[in-house]
């Protein structure tokens, strides 16, 4: 899956990606596959908040 393209839609992706990996780990009946779930999502969630950070300082006028 690719994630680059228009400004903040890479981490409009990555917030969509987290809330998927949250309903897998909710799905997940091992115990091991839902903690590995969570942590994805946890870790994902984090370089979302700082693409969102980057973008607002990296955006181009034009």
């Amino acid at each position: 899956m690719s994630l680059g393209g228009v400004p903040g839609g890479r981490a409009e992706q990555m917030r969509q990606k987290v809330q998927d990996l949250k309903e897998a780990a909710e799905r997940a009946t091992d115990p091991d596959e839902r903690r590995r779930l969570q942590d994805q999502a946890r870790r994902l969630r984090e370089q979302s908040k700082q693409a969102d950070a980057r973008g607002e300082e990296d955006v181009d006028p034009m």
